[in-house]
Order: structure tokens, then C-alpha cells, then sequence
């Protein structure tokens, strides 16, 4: 029975693990939790780690280069969400270590938030409620019809392709951006960034996030957008100069944002644009529903068992150096 430790802290074990991935990873060998709320880095990690062969590890608990370095017993480090940016990979990789992630289960769910994101500020759903619950009768304005309506969406991975079909079906005209892929809908217009953002009434940014992306919407593309129009982040913080979305919230060259993530912990919202009354936020909740949290930790489950079967498990990010597979009896790919 393979040694097991799950870095979620209780709220977040409950929240995005689940008492039925929990008890088929406890089948499946000696699973030991991590039972306070502080989060697990640097030496606390190594420490309450030790002697583990499979990590499981929540998304926030970063796979340091210290962490493959001074676990010896350490086989495999399983990431329960498809982020791996805060994994040293080349480290677990010298060190033989695998690394996995997790496949995209919260595409319905991101999508639906992020509708529901683009009504809320067409309509000023939130600005209304806010009024009301503030003992308020909040003043009538117009709203925004989606029908007819522009949709620019800058990404076109598997929740922008969701997305545009949704937007179709609500009679959006729909534009995309993506150099890496090819939009075979003729009913969508392929076209440049500036042209998405210059033409569209709702700009969402479903952009992956690395090194080329930093900042990709900065005042610049701030600034090319309409005075009417509303930008949506959906992806990452890193995507977005806050500085200059603020600039242009405050300065009314735009009409409002949304957002699910920014720069603050975790890819949270960024306090100081949330508390903008032009903005409305939610503290990266995309993909938390029950189908898509079981989604991806249900994956690691699997991800386990194949390795206690062993098999090498989908998702296998670096198999052709992790050496330590043999001690599961696992060839390298």
C-alpha cells in the first residue's frame, strides 16, 4: 500500500475534494491529511510530507524545487487542477519525480459563471440588489439587450468555444482571437485582438496564462475598447495590468468589468478593483460547483490507482524523466 498525503486543509478538502474521491483515495493506501488550515509550502510541506510517495496536492501548495530535493521517498506529485505554473518541474525531473495534472472539469461550470457575469452587468442586477438591501430603491437605468449584442472572446479553448455557442443561441454576434486555434464556425468571425476589442460590447478574456501573456490587456487594449463596452476575466489575474484597468474604470473609458480572478491569493480578485462600483467579482469560484470539483478530484483518484496498478496515469506531464516509477514497477514512457 503506497504512502498517500493530501495537502488540502479541512475547508478546502471539503470544498474542492469530497467525501467520495476522500474515501476511494483511502482504498487505495496509507492516505494521511494535512488537518490544520495553514497552507503547506517550503519546509512545513517537506515535513508533513515525509516519507510519502504520492502527494495530491491542492492547487494553492507549491511544488518547490526544496520539495523534490529533500523527499527521497517521493514517487509521484499529483496536481488536483490543470495549473502547474507554481510546480518546479525541471526540479521533479532531475529528482525523478512525476508530475500530473488535471483535466478542464469545470468547463460548463466557468461558463455559466461568466454568463451569468455578462447579465449581471448588462442588466445591473447587483448594483439593484445592493440598493434594496441597503434600505434603498435603486434608480432605474437602462439595461443591455444580449440579443444583437457583440461577444468578443479573446481564447479559444474549450470554455470559449462553450461560450460561443452559448452566445449564439442568444442571438450574440460573436467574435474570436486566438492564434493557436482555428474557428471553423462560419457563423463566428475569426479576427484580430484589436479588432475583438475595438467591436465588441462584452469583451471576455479566457486567454491561458504564461510568460507571453503578462499583461496582455493593458491600457493600450483599455483604451481601444468602446465607452459602453465591459471587459469579463474569466482565466488569470497575470493576464490583465490592473493598474491600467482601474485607470480606465475610474476614468469611465469603459462601462465596467467582471471578474472571478486576479492578483491577489489564489488568483482572487484584487481588493482594491472588487470595491470599484462599476465592478462586480467573485473570489475565483469559477469552477466551484459539486460536478466539477468531483470532476477533478475523482482524476487524481485515478491518477493513483493507475500508478498502484502500475500504470503510468494520463496527464503525465514529465514521464520520460521520472525515473522513480520503476520503485511502482512502472516503465517510463
Amino acid at each position: 500500500m503506497p504512502r498517500i498525503f493530501l495537502t488540502h486543509d479541512p475547508v478546502s478538502r471539503a470544498n474542492y475534494y469530497g467525501d467520495k474521491a476522500l474515501a476511494r483515495l483511502s482504498d487505495l493506501g496509507d492516505l494521511r491529511l494535512h488537518d490544520d488550515s495553514e497552507l503547506l509550502s517550503g519546509e512545513r510541506l517537506i515535513a508533513a510530507a515525509a516519507g510519502a510517495e504520492i502527494i495530491v496536492s491542492f492547487r494553492t501548495t507549491p511544488g518547490e524545487a526544496a520539495l523534490f530535493d529533500k523527499s527521497p521517498d517521493l514517487v509521484a506529485f499529483l496536481r488536483c487542477a490543470v495549473d502547474i505554473r507554481n510546480v518546479d518541474v525541471a526540479a521533479a525531473s532531475e529528482n525523478g519525480v512525476l508530475v500530473t495534472n488535471a483535466s478542464p472539469g469545470f468547463i460548463n461550470a466557468v461558463v455559466e459563471l461568466v454568463l451569468g457575469m455578462i447579465i449581471d452587468l448588462a442588466r445591473g442586477i447587483t448594483r439593484s440588489t445592493a440598493a434594496y438591501h441597503r434600505g434603498e430603491v435603486p434608480g432605474v437605468a437602462m439595461g443591455r439587450q444580449l440579443a444583437g449584442s457583440t461577444l468578443g472572446i479573446l481564447g479559444y479553448g474549450n470554455i470559449g468555444r462553450n461560450l460561443a455557442a452559448v452566445a449564439k443561441a442568444l442571438g450574440m454576434r460573436v467574435l474570436v482571437n486566438d492564434p493557436y486555434a482555428t474557428v471553423e464556425d462560419p457563423a463566428i468571425d475569426q479576427v484580430g485582438m484589436l479588432e475583438v476589442i475595438e467591436r465588441s460590447d462584452f469583451v471576455v478574456c479566457l486567454v491561458v496564462a504564461n510568460d507571453k501573456t503578462e499583461n496582455l490587456l493593458d491600457a493600450a487594449a483599455f483604451a481601444r475598447m468602446k465607452p459602453t463596452a465591459f471587459f469579463i476575466n474569466g482565466s488569470r489575474g497575470n493576464l490583465v495590468d490592473e493598474r491600467a484597468l482601474r485607470e480606465a474604470l475610474v476614468a469611465g473609458r469603459i462601462a465596467g468589468a467582471a471578474m472571478d480572478v486576479g492578483r491577489a491569493p489564489d488568483q482572487m480578485p484584487s481588493p482594491d478593483l472588487a470595491k470599484l462600483p462599476n465592478v462586480i467579482a467573485t473570489p475565483h469560484i469559477g469552477g466551484l460547483t459539486p460536478a466539477a470539483i468531483e470532476a477533478q478530484a475523482l482524476e487524481t483518484v485515478e491518477q493513483v490507482r493507475a500508478l498502484v496498478s502500475g500504470r503510468l496515469p494520463h496527464n503525465a506531464v514529465n514521464p520520460a524523466a521520472a525515473h522513480r516509477l520503476s520503485r511502482l514497477g512502472i516503465a517510463r514512457a
